[in-house]
């Protein structure tokens, strides 16, 4: 437990220059239109494609993930997933400016749920560019045992969210896509890509990435209001959306703030958040 605390302040910093060809492939993956030209500003939440640590595959663990111990702390919990996170975007970052990105271990507590036992892992990350593009984050990682094998296996009830919205918009997951956006940005985890892992873990299917989804919720905004700026945004993850399976984004608009959230194929909330604009 000492050594895992002693983790907290630790920092990783990466620096590249925002590539237009590789926002052109994100772009192509969510099926948006965007002339990707130098000095153009990132959309919002976009940013998750530049300055993305490298790790060679001698240091990756069992999930595809880097093993636990080089930045992020040596928790000794076999799963991860991403819980939520916080944003402040200050300035777009823009096409080939030169960007740092430095991740700060925040906080590390340990709790005990009903699933068993949980770390949560908060980890701040300051993306500056050299052109003025400014964006804080903070990123909530939860840690969780292995399913067990005599575990409940009772069909939980289903809670359907019936909240009116102003917009929505419906998708389905597919494998191929969610292949391309853990390529772009880097993300070797297998619950994504490999049907195999993903059941392991206790899943039904392949699981839509929480920042996909959250993605989604803000291109919800930039759809319906593109002349907005987002200043701010939250968002929690509450339960998996599984790629065999249509979901959809929804928002609702109380002034400066945007309502989102995300449903799953049986109506229930699996994401939710909030976006405060600069109209």
């Amino acid at each position: 437990m000492t050594d895992v605390m002693d983790w907290i302040g630790k920092q990783e910093v990466v620096a590249e220059v925002l590539d237009p060809q590789r926002v052109r492939q994100f772009a192509t993956n969510l099926n948006i239109p965007m002339a990707c030209q130098m000095g153009e500003s990132l959309p919002e939440l976009w940013h998750w494609i530049v300055c993305v640590a490298a790790v060679p595959l001698d240091q990756i663990g069992r999930d595809g993930h880097p093993k636990k111990g080089l930045f992020l702390p040596p928790v000794d919990l076999p799963r991860r997933m991403w819980a939520g996170g916080r944003f402040q975007f200050h300035q777009a970052l823009t096409l080939g400016e030169g960007i740092t990105r430095t991740s700060t271990i925040k906080d590390i507590k340990f709790k005990t749920g009903r699933t068993g036992e949980l770390a949560f892992v908060t980890v701040s990350h300051e993306y500056l560019g050299n052109q003025g593009g400014h964006i804080v984050e903070e990123h909530d990682i939860v840690y969780r045992e292995d399913p067990q094998q005599d575990a409940d296996t009772a069909v939980p009830e289903v809670i359907i969210d019936d909240v009116p919205c102003d917009w929505q918009q419906d998708y389905e997951a597919h494998p191929v896509q969610l292949m391309r956006y853990s390529a772009l940005t880097f993300n070797g985890h297998r619950i994504h890509y490999d049907r195999d892992y993903a059941a392991f873990e206790g899943y039904a299917g392949l699981v839509v990435h929480g920042p996909l989804i959250a993605t989604y919720m803000l291109e919800l905004v930039r759809q319906h209001l593109p002349n907005a700026r987002v200043k701010a945004f939250s968002f929690r993850a509450l339960r998996p959306i599984i790629d065999v399976h249509p979901f959809s984004v929804h928002a609702s608009v109380d002034g400066d703030r945007i309502i989102l959230w995300a449903k799953d194929h049986l109506g229930q909330r699996a994401m939710q958040g909030e976006a405060v604009i600069n109209a």
